[in-house]
């Protein structure tokens, strides 16, 4: 079930939690990881999505909302993602939550270190949030998510050495090896879209010239059709006339819809960017060795018109072709949703820990009330059925009863369930 975010705005911020397990964090493997439900984020730099998703990857349900701009405080973005939890966990007992950041994140997986659509620089968002939710909280690279979810539930089941290459604003990378995330010394690893490519070619957002990302994602698209457009190109009749000439309208998504329809420019220019994108995987083949290419973002939509050309590519630039196994390449099963649904798996793999640490309170508090009990039982008078037994009794004030001396801890009945109970409770 999805639901717009506006549909829920109005119940305002100021609501405690209702997360209610606390304790430290824990890794785990997936396949021990407890089988409850837990909410993913993704951050992006448009929007910010969240979901329920259960031990299966089924999302139960999401809510979206347009990311923060960029100039607001890391603060307006740390109140989105708890607002949205909190609308989350109104209908659904959530356990962990699992954030997706589109940006690099340190090696302990606490502090954003750089989001380059975010005002988030060192920020260390895993305990900010978890401090206002009080449930574990496991912040990753989006990347990292989208390729952890491939692999538990889409396209990349069963391989042991994965690469994840998600191709939207830009170009993102994760890599996989028998079940582990491999982050690298410090976090990073994976930023595949700045590789060079193209010595002195165009200038790209992080400060270099010729990086990959430059030639094969949704921006170069985009800017190598609006730059034939504005040139007035014969070539790019359709598009103009689709876009009533006014260039800046013009969107990867209907360059791939044009594509689709038979426009030979739209067919080309995802060409294009299919045969950078098959030279990049080479190049990653050559350093990396994997088993399979998992190809997600929102570029993927065009399916064969750039696989296509990408597998071809590869073949051709492939080091050693001929006489090597070639790794697979395959298109991403979970589409958008594979950063949050990966993300809420990921959580899941520090929930086991907080559900131990909150049983273990569960259990401290009833074995306290049942001595508590024990302590009131003990207290109490018998209740009396004879007229003579319930003659008044003059009270002396400097004798008291003994029939009314409370137990205490000082004095453990350890011939009952309730002492031994509270023994054990006194030790933890």
């Amino acid at each position: 079930m999805s639901s717009s975010y506006r549909d829920f705005a109005g119940r305002g911020t100021a609501r405690a939690t209702v997360l209610r397990t606390v304790g430290p964090r824990e890794r785990r493997s997936h396949l021990t990881a407890p089988r409850v439900p837990t909410v993913g984020i993704d951050i992006g730099g448009t929007k910010v999505m969240a979901g329920v998703v259960d031990a299966d990857g089924t999302i139960l349900e999401t809510l979206r909302t347009e990311t923060p701009d960029k100039s607001k405080s890391p603060k307006v973005v740390e109140d989105t993602i708890v607002e949205l939890v909190l609308d989350l966990s109104d209908r659904h007992d959530v356990h962990a939550v699992g954030i997706g950041a589109a940006g690099w994140v340190d090696a302990d997986r606490n502090k954003v270190l750089f989001a380059p659509h975010l005002a988030w620089r060192n920020e260390p968002l895993r305990d900010a949030i978890s401090s206002r939710l009080a449930v574990p909280v496991l912040v990753d690279n989006d990347a990292n998510t989208a390729a952890w979810a491939e692999w538990r539930f889409g396209a990349g089941r069963g391989e042991d050495h994965l690469v994840m290459i998600t191709l939207g604003t830009g170009i993102g990378g994760a890599i996989l090896e028998d079940g582990q995330v491999k982050r690298g010394k410090y976090g990073v690893a994976g930023e595949f879209g700045h590789m060079q490519v193209v010595p002195g070619g165009h200038r790209c957002p992080c400060g270099n010239r010729g990086c990959w990302e430059q030639y094969s994602s949704g921006n170069a698209l985009v800017r190598e059709a609006r730059e034939l457009a504005a040139a007035d190109s014969p070539v790019a009749y359709h598009l103009i006339e689709r876009v009533g000439g006014n260039v800046h309208e013009i969107t990867g998504p209907l360059i791939t819809e044009l594509a689709r329809g038979g426009d030979a420019m739209c067919v080309e220019l995802l060409q294009d960017i299919g045969q950078w994108l098959g030279v990049g995987i080479a190049n990653l083949a050559a350093a990396l060795d994997p088993s399979c290419f998992v190809i997600g973002g929102g570029v993927s939509a065009a399916d064969d018109l750039l696989i296509g050309p990408a597998r071809d590519a590869f073949r051709r630039h492939l080091t050693g072709r001929g006489y090597r196994p070639e790794a697979r390449i395959a298109k991403a099963q979970l589409g958008p949703e594979a950063g949050m649904v990966g993300a809420a798996d990921l959580a899941r793999l520090v929930a086991r820990r907080f559900r131990r640490a909150n049983r273990r309170r569960v259990e401290r508090h009833e074995r306290y009330e049942r001595y508590a009990q024990a302590i009131r039982t003990a207290t109490t008078p018998a209740p009396t059925d004879t007229p003579e037994q319930n003659t008044p009794v003059p009270h002396t004030p400097t004798t008291p009863s003994t029939a009314t001396t409370p137990i205490t801890p000082s004095t453990p009945r350890t011939n009952s369930a309730e002492g031994t109970d509270s023994a054990q409770g006194t030790s933890e």
